[in-house]
């Protein structure tokens, strides 16, 4: 399977990549700044140039099998990267996998009420260009997944998918290690069973 990872020099982003080399697949690195990227390119990795904000230069993945993105607002982006970033990968028409984040837009108050003062406080402004570019990914056919707040840690081997719908309240903040979700996004870009849904990750 041939994957297209954008923002794959992040911190999700190059999980990705790794674990999508373990599982022995190809990858199509989508990265800002090639030349300044912890990705090495070989024969199964394609590193490209992809500036979400230069959607002329913007590189074609009409060779992708499906695409998963784990880009987010880095320092000094400002607004519109992830708006922008679904509405190309939207124009692209690949199966796509989106990393969004649990306490924005229709899950707002699935993470329970200690959760969702903290999104409030410290990601504030941000949640609505979130929200905005969930639905954008959403109506292109993609599976939105709303993670939880990401630590570093081992990958879980409980690791689960849950429907937000069927999302039980937690009482205290939930948690999930980036290498969970990142294997979680693969297990679903593997299958591309829930198009159209937003799905939480949970350990």
């Amino acid at each position: 399977m041939r994957i297209a990872v954008l923002g794959a020099s992040g911190r999700v982003g190059r999980l990705l990549v790794d674990q999508a080399l373990e599982r022995g697949h190809q990858v199509v690195a989508l990265v800002r700044a090639p030349d300044r990227a912890a990705v090495a390119t070989s024969r199964q990795v394609d590193v490209r140039r992809a500036d979400v904000f230069c959607p002329r230069n913007f590189p074609g993945l009409d060779d992708a099998d499906v695409v998963v993105s784990a880009i987010g607002i880095g320092k000094g982006d400002g607004p519109g990267a992830l708006v922008a970033g679904a509405r190309l990968l939207a124009a692209a028409q690949r199966p796509t996998v989106w990393l969004g984040a649990l306490g924005s837009g229709p899950s707002e108050r699935a993470g329970g009420m200690i959760y969702r003062a903290v999104m409030r406080t410290f990601v504030g402004a941000e949640l609505a260009e979130k929200a905005e570019a969930d639905q954008i990914a959403l109506d292109a056919g993609a599976t939105v997944f709303h993670a939880p707040d990401l630590k570093d840690g081992p990958l879980s081997p409980g690791r689960r998918l849950v429907p937000l719908a069927d999302l039980p309240r937690p009482l205290l903040p939930p948690r999930i290690s980036r290498a969970t979700v990142a294997a979680l996004m693969l297990d679903e870009a593997q299958t591309s069973g829930h198009g159209g849904e937003i799905l939480v990750p949970l350990s």
